[in-house]
């Protein structure tokens, strides 16, 4: 069992499904058909997007993952040839359907040369903001596709997912500590040190949760919204575990787990009001 999640979390088909589930999240909580061409587009971008990062992080995964980087070195071209062919074919598919947002797929090559080009991870704090703003960007594009890019629930979704992600990018960073200290690196937890990172991602989570339940109770957003609070609870209990010497199924599978999460109770919830 442990071989079989340190697979699907070095491979990257973990992080992608995780992404896919931010969309199917999208989708029912704004009332959108289900639909498969956007979980595939976001799909084949997230696999392009974490397998190049993965090279170019290669580096410091053998400080930090050592075991990822093994993988990286051993399979990694294999699954950079599936990134980019899912990838060109994404675009392939929505030029030959006219889709009107076509030319926002090439927004994830811009997302790789920022971040692991670009030298953005040097930037404090910009890098956690360029994660969160990047998966921030599936609940806007599901909108776009349907053509609901400015309704309110989409538009919660993007700040939310923003805010919860940036969130996670920052405990992430502490299993980084070592290798990012090596590189050069500024993060929150090399900066202040993993038991403020800890505390100021509690902090931070639960004044997400206190907005969202005062955007219901002003009526600006249906009851239904209620739901996303079952992450920030699972945020909060993980979070206080964070630690530089868990394994990266902790932080692959447990934090990046999240979003799978927050869909299973989303879609146990429409299950039981239908």
């Amino acid at each position: 069992m442990i071989s079989v999640l340190r697979f699907l979390v070095h491979s990257n088909l973990f992080i992608s499904l995780a992404t896919v589930s931010v969309a199917v999240t999208t989708i029912f909580l704004a009332n959108l058909p289900l639909e498969p061409l956007p979980l595939f587009i976001v799909f084949a971008a997230t696999m392009f997007v974490y397998t190049v990062n993965r090279f170019t992080d290669i580096e410091e995964d053998k400080q930090n993952v050592p075991q990822r980087a093994a993988f990286t070195k051993r399979y990694g071209r294999y699954w950079l040839v599936t990134g980019i062919a899912l990838y060109i074919a994404a675009v392939g598919v929505a030029i030959t359907l006219g889709l009107s947002g076509a030319a926002y797929l090439f927004l994830p090559l811009v997302v790789v040369l920022l971040y692991s080009v670009g030298g953005v991870k040097r930037l404090f704090f910009v890098k956690n903001l360029v994660v969160g703003l990047a998966w921030g960007t599936i609940p806007l594009g599901v909108g776009y596709y349907y053509g609901q890019l400015r309704s309110l629930e989409v538009l919660f979704l993007f700040v939310y997912i923003t805010t919860m992600i940036t969130i996670a990018a920052v405990i992430f960073d502490i299993k980084d500590i070592e290798g990012d200290h090596a590189e050069g690196i500024l993060t929150v937890p090399n900066r202040f040190g993993p038991g403020w990172a800890r505390i100021s991602s509690l902090v931070a989570t639960g004044v997400i949760a206190a907005a969202v339940v005062l955007l219901i109770a002003a009526g600006m957003l249906p009851r239904r919204y209620l739901v996303v609070l079952a992450m920030n609870a699972y945020v909060s209990m993980y979070i206080p575990f964070a630690t530089s010497d868990r394994g990266p199924l902790y932080y692959g599978f447990v934090v990046d787990g999240e979003h799978v999460f927050l869909m299973v109770i989303v879609l146990l919830t429409e299950w039981l009001v239908w």
